[in-house]
């Protein structure tokens, strides 16, 4: 038996997937057997040789390209925009990832920025029961009231509840029996929810109520209202102050002693150096922009909130 690992990226995300996948392989059971997957629509050959240089005998590196079929129903719409900001279709990979892989009842996914300092195979290991997926509440938006009002007004769902989607345990066989990317679609489809963060707000709407909590050491994020975690077992470095661009980022050490183990170590500390205070300062707006669409969604008639009191949206 193999543990199916997935994360989804694009070709320019490549060095930080290696990190990631570089911290991974250095905590694998070497008495057991993972498969991680790339899903990716862009990924070059070389780079697909990079990540694929780091497996080892027992972690098997794998690449499936999504279809454009597959994700058809997606359109590069300002609803569909990852934190108000951006397109990128690699954030709805993980809602396909039941559907394309039938020979897995049960699955991994993990974000790229993210580096793992325990065995992913605990993290499998966790019993579901009848939920359809294990998740991390988001510790990163607890601490910030435009998030909180946000998820209260418009997605009408309790914010100690609300999950981070950069890490999943997928209950596979629940999501085929149920037909998650069937009623993911036709909701998309039918309301074009403008939402903060598309594929963690369906997810978190769709199961409410189905999602197992996992202990917080399993999606460690940055957050300076908060002393860090003693031995996290995965960091994430969610939002947008990344170690590769910010200095004095709670958990950095860690993505530097992976880096360094690495061949893109060298441009990473390129990328640091030329990264300008200018596009530090920018990167210190990003939340405020962010959060400035709680301002338009919490009076749309048509959020989240509004559609749930004419009838249920979950499974």
């Amino acid at each position: 038996m193999t543990i199916p690992v997935f994360y989804s990226i694009s070709d320019d995300y490549t060095k930080y997937a290696a990190v990631s996948l570089n911290s991974l392989v250095k905590h694998v059971n070497p008495d057991k057997d993972y498969t991680v997957y790339f899903l990716n629509q862009d990924l070059s050959a070389t780079h697909q040789q990079d990540l694929r240089d780091i497996g080892t005998s027992n972690v098997h590196i794998e690449f499936f390209t999504i279809d454009n079929d597959v994700v058809a129903t997606i359109q590069n719409r300002p609803e569909n925009y990852l934190k108000a900001d951006f397109f990128t279709m690699s954030i709805f990979y993980r809602l396909f990832i039941s559907d394309l892989f039938p020979q897995y009842d049960k699955a991994i996914y993990i974000d790229a920025d993210t580096i793992l300092n325990d065995d992913i195979a605990k993290l499998y290991e966790t019993k579901l029961g009848n939920n359809l997926f294990a998740a991390c509440m988001d510790s990163s938006i607890q601490y910030v009231p435009k998030m909180i009002t946000y998820i209260k007004e418009v997605l009408a769902l309790d914010p100690k509840k609300y999950i981070n989607s950069g890490v999943l345990v997928l209950n596979s066989q629940a999501f085929r029996d149920e037909k998650f990317t069937k009623h993911f679609t036709a909701l998309l489809t039918k309301y074009h929810f403008d939402c903060i963060a598309p594929d963690q707000d369906y997810l978190n709407e769709i199961c409410d109520g189905r999602i197992f909590y996992l202990d917080p050491r399993w999606d460690a994020m940055p957050n300076e209202n908060t002393e860090p975690l003693k031995n996290p077992s995965l960091i994430h470095y969610n939002l947008f102050f990344k170690p590769w661009h910010f200095t004095n980022i709670q958990y950095e050490q860690y993505f530097w002693d992976s880096a360094q183990e690495t061949k893109f170590y060298s441009e990473l500390k390129a990328e640091f150096a030329n990264y300008t205070e200018r596009e530090r300062e920018r990167d210190s707006h990003k939340l405020d922009f962010m959060l400035a669409k709680e301002d338009k969604t919490i009076n749309d008639p048509q959020n989240w909130a509004q559609v749930k009191k004419q009838g249920s949206v979950t499974l």
